[in-house]
């Protein structure tokens, strides 16, 4: 971690949320650090910081999903623009200076903080027990969610039956406040942070209530379970999480492949998405994949033919959701349009193939039998239905139309132990380098292998 000087807690406030209900804090500035926590009105509006936190640009707001797929991609996409730190993933040439990587990192670990704090204080929230659950769950999942991208992002793969003791990342449990102290620490191994991860992510399913506005509810820390399930290899119980919401959530897939995204507000298929308005938030997804009409920078991020070449129906309308950019030819998604629209994190879309292909692997036919979904979620793209048998690669190549551009490639080639281009899924290369700020104030730190230190 960083070295916090005098760390002096503030809230942004949230007055302009595009949801039904907007929130109305006070400014709580300029207090000092345990002043601004001690009362259960301020724990929650460092709650609401938490979520600005981890929605900020260099988090969940894009530039870590951008990285994620880049790495990931082969000839899916084009890097394009002039950024030198997506370049470097495109190309699977990370730098230990990569500001966008010491972004990642330092935003996650100062989100982490401020959910320690939190936690640490829970005796202070008295108001009813709700309440105190509510808070608490929601933290737990925040901090579940920062960790489980760090250790995936910052760690060689969790392999499922193994020791899993290659390093992960540090895990902080304890918050640091107005005061000066060096926060060496070393690396915990890989399960010791899928341990907290899950013991977390359990804890909110289990306290938080079944819906909570824009907030994450008890199907949020579900689905978020599902998706770690699913990484772990762990298909037996990545397939009751999600079966979990897709029966009991109330969410659903939209009606159209289109409805999904560029949404102000949260749709019927957005089980937990970040809040995006033109006063707060940030969607850098729009920054670097959309034209300049739609308020991008027009050609960063260009959809290659060699991804369009994956669909197997001409009528998937999931391989004409693009469009040219009149200004230089360039063809783009059309996931990423609306400047202030919200980022979707956890879509009902991502729970039905989490659900499919663990019945596939475990031989199992839970809520439906793996053809029937796969065919009820390409029906919603009007794709011609699959006449079967179902294989793996099948069912993989499914999950890059469906989830092709949201964050996710990198991680299902090493979850299936698939190659990018001549790498294997566990080559270090793959994975993020501690930033060098880490390396230059932390004693205890190590660096990945591959890039010195």
């Amino acid at each position: 971690m960083k070295i916090y000087k005098k760390i002096i807690v503030t809230f942004l406030i949230f007055t302009a949320f595009a949801c039904e209900n907007e929130l109305e804090f006070d400014p709580v500035d300029n207090l000092d650090g345990e002043s601004a926590l001690s009362t259960e009105e301020n724990i929650a509006s460092v709650l609401v910081g938490v979520y600005e936190e981890a929605g900020q640009d260099d988090s969940y707001g894009g530039q870590l999903q951008i990285l994620v797929d880049l790495l990931g991609t082969t000839d899916e996409v084009s890097w394009n623009g002039t950024f030198v730190q997506p370049r470097q993933a495109f190309t699977k040439n990370f730098l230990v200076d990569n500001v966008w990587v010491r972004d990642v990192w330092g935003n996650a670990y100062e989100g982490i903080n401020q959910t320690n704090l939190i936690l640490e204080r829970l005796d202070i929230i008295t108001s009813s027990a709700a309440e105190r659950d509510r808070i608490e769950g929601e933290t737990r999942f925040l901090r579940a969610l920062l960790y489980f991208d760090l250790v995936r992002n910052f760690g060689l793969p969790y392999e499922f039956g193994e020791v899993n003791d290659q390093p992960g990342v540090p895990l902080r449990t304890t918050g640091i406040i107005d005061y000066l102290v060096p926060l060496d620490a070393a690396r915990n191994t890989v399960q010791e942070v899928y341990d907290l991860i899950l013991s977390d992510a359990a804890r909110a399913y289990d306290i938080l209530p079944d819906s909570n506005g824009f907030y994450a509810d008890k199907f949020a820390a579900q689905a978020l379970l599902a998706r770690v399930y699913f990484q772990q290899g762990d298909y037996a119980n990545a397939r009751d999480a999600a079966d979990d919401v897709l029966t009991n959530s109330g969410h659903a897939l939209a009606d159209e492949f289109r409805q999904a995204f560029n949404n102000d507000t949260d749709g019927i298929e957005d089980i937990f998405a970040f809040q995006v308005t033109s006063q707060t938030g940030f969607n850098d997804l729009v920054v670097h994949y959309a034209s300049e009409a739609d308020g991008g920078r027009g050609d960063d991020i260009s959809i290659d033919d060699e991804y369009l070449d994956r669909f197997d129906d001409p009528n998937d309308v999931r391989a004409s959701f693009t469009y040219i950019n009149p200004v230089n030819d360039s063809r783009l998604t059309l996931k990423y349009t609306s400047q202030f629209a919200n980022i979707p994190t956890f879509r009902i879309a991502e729970m039905h193939l989490i659900r499919l292909e663990s019945n596939f692997r475990e031989g199992t036919a839970i809520g439906l039998d793996p053809l029937t979904e796969i065919n009820a979620l390409r029906a919603r793209s009007e794709a011609a239905p699959l006449a079967g048998p179902l294989t793996e690669e099948l069912i993989f190549n499914e999950r890059q139309l469906e989830l092709a551009f949201e964050g996710f490639l990198i991680h299902d080639i090493k979850r299936v132990k698939g190659n990018v281009n001549a790498l294997p899924y566990n080559d270090p290369t793959l994975v993020f380098p501690i930033p060098q700020s880490e390396m230059d104030t932390n004693n205890l730190m190590q660096q990945n292998p591959g890039y010195g230190g």
